[in-house]
């Protein structure tokens, strides 16, 4: 709710720092006193639309801040996490908005810079503000729906589930059908590629193991020479192998007669063994490094082969087994494609039926809701001095969407046999307030916002009519901060709150001041409002009286 307003600077207001609490509260005062200011001021701090015509003359800017209190489960929080700005858990936000003379403004949430719009929506969605010629709020078309199914508490859960289960169930034919109509045009391009894959049937790896392949043939072609020149030096009858082997048996003959020939008998049967290694290992590579050509020409081949349809197809060599994979997919989509749509229209079919189903559900609970709502507001209207006027809730056809197939709006009809029209169209300025408070009562358990203000709800009526406001008024505080601007002592009598508008001057400069009343200063408020300037006795005593009756 809200918990203070302040002002600095806007038309009359120099400065001004307003406290208020729950329950019914009342701004009574001379009329030219400065009561709208208060409300332009508190709209300028909840974000609607910004004049320079606001600023005070003299002044370079004016000011406006609200500090409201929310539960810490109400939406008009969510654009606090969206804007990213931070707060302690049970923190009231504060709302300002500063406009410049030469008209250029700025707007901020709890001390965060943001946009008009973000302003406007959340204190919209904390303070609902109801005048004459207010077309937001209970006016506005577009929330109708949602009040009436948080009025008759329908749950609309199910029926959004079922529409979503329809859109995927639509949407996934749709890709199906796109998907089906690419591959069949794209047919004999997958068939002739599926083709050449298969007859390739190429393997992750085998492109590298080919290119790896093929260079030690070609390094065994280079070396080839080499290697035969080899044999006749080290294993041939006249190679080093042969003549070590020679050397070692004569020099075992005479390794007695002098230890050195010992030790070279030694040496010469380690470098025997030495060589004998080394034959083996040339032995080795060359039956590794043997091929015949065919084979090189065979592993170029293939290699080129690969690489050839990778180059193809834009694809990595080793990407050609998970393509064909992925083409044959699209060829058996093919062929199986009008199965494949044919149960997904039967999908479709199931998800309709049960949106429909639903759907029907809901629009049978709004019709039950739509009765008990229009009775309970006709029941307001006849205290309210509008018994000529019926209030009807019309439920029609929609698009169909997440809540349902129904639109819904709130009609009225002003006089016996006059057709229904919207509330804004019909009824003249004091009706239409009226007709805002029979129906805020009617829905005084729906809504999110915490404070509620009318602005002259009373105006062109007296007596027993605006008695019956200001009961209307009382009974919805019990549930809300309700804040009245008002000319009728029959509702200033019931208020728990009372603040009086003034306005004086000095001969050059005229400024609005506000003052919070006593008891007794209320008593002598309602007596002027009922007598008017010169405050009589009479007065007096019928003003206690409606206190007392409050």
């Amino acid at each position: 709710m809200l918990r203070q307003l302040a002002i600095r600077d806007v038309v009359l207001v120099e400065r001004l720092e307003l406290e208020f609490e729950d329950g019914l509260t009342v701004l009574t005062g001379e009329t030219g006193a400065g009561k709208s200011i208060l409300l332009d001021a508190l709209g300028l701090a909840l974000g609607r639309r910004a004049d320079s015509a606001l600023v005070r003359s003299g002044a370079e800017r004016a000011e406006a801040s609200a500090e409201i209190e929310l539960p810490g489960d109400h939406p008009a929080l969510a654009a606090l996490d969206d804007e990213g700005i931070e707060r302690e858990h049970g923190e009231p936000i504060i709302l300002k908005r500063t406009v410049k003379a030469d008209g250029g403004s700025r707007a901020s949430l709890s001390g965060s810079a943001v946009a008009a719009r973000t302003l406007r929506e959340v204190g919209e969605a904390a303070v609902e503000i109801h005048g004459q010629h207010d077309e937001r709020g209970l006016l506005d078309p577009k929330g109708h729906r949602r009040l009436l199914d948080e009025f008759g508490r329908i749950d609309t859960a199910s029926v959004a589930s079922a529409w979503r289960a329809l859109c995927a169930a639509r949407e996934a034919f749709e890709e199906a059908r796109a998907e089906v109509d690419a591959a069949e045009a794209d047919r004999d391009f997958l068939d002739h590629a599926v083709g050449e894959l298969e007859a390739l049937a190429p393997q992750v790896g085998e492109e590298e193991e080919l290119a790896s392949m093929r260079q030690r043939m070609k390094d065994a072609a280079r070396i080839e020479e080499d290697l035969d020149a080899l044999d006749p030096l080290l294993s041939g009858a006249e190679g080093a192998l042969s003549q070590m082997r020679q050397a070692a048996r004569r020099l075992q003959r005479i390794s007695e007669v002098h230890p050195g020939l010992a030790e070279a008998l030694s040496a010469t049967d380690r470098a025997i063994i030495e060589a004998d290694a080394a034959e083996e290992k040339i032995l080795e590579a060359r039956r590794d490094l043997m091929h015949s050509p065919t084979d090189l020409d065979s592993a170029e081949e293939r290699l080129f082969a690969i690489r050839g349809l990778a180059r193809k197809h834009r694809v990595d060599p080793d990407a050609l087994p998970g393509l064909l994979a992925e083409m044959q997919a699209k060829l058996e989509r093919v062929s199986t494609g009008a199965e494949r749509l044919a149960a997904l229209e039967k999908a479709i079919d199931a998800a309709q039926g049960a949106y429909d189903a639903e759907a029907a559900r809901v629009h049978e609970a709004r019709v039950k809701a739509a009765q008990t709502l229009d009775a309970r507001v006709e029941a307001e209207l006849v205290p309210l001095k509008l018994d000529a006027a019926r209030f009807r809730t019309d439920i029609g056809g929609a698009e169909p969407g997440p809540s349902g197939c129904d639109h819904v709006g709130f009609t009225i009809s002003t006089n016996p046999g006059a057709p229904f029209g919207p509330l804004s169209k019909i009824a003249s300025g004091g009706e239409l307030s009226r007709f805002i408070l029979a129906l805020k009562v009617a829905l005084a358990e729906v809504g999110h916002a915490g404070t509620i203000i009318f602005d002259e709800i009373d105006r062109g009526v007296g007596g027993a009519v605006a008695s019956a406001i200001g009961e209307r008024l009382a009974r919805l505080a019990g549930d809300a901060q309700v804040l009245v601007v008002t000319h009728s002592p029959q509702v200033a009598a019931r208020a728990r709150h009372h603040y009086r508008i003034a306005k004086a001057s000095d001969g050059q400069v005229t400024r609005t001041s506000v003052s919070r009343l006593s008891d007794e200063e209320r008593r002598e408020e309602i007596a002027r409002m009922l007598s008017g300037a010169d405050i009589t006795d009479e007065a007096r005593a019928q003003a206690a009286k409606l206190m007392e009756a409050a």
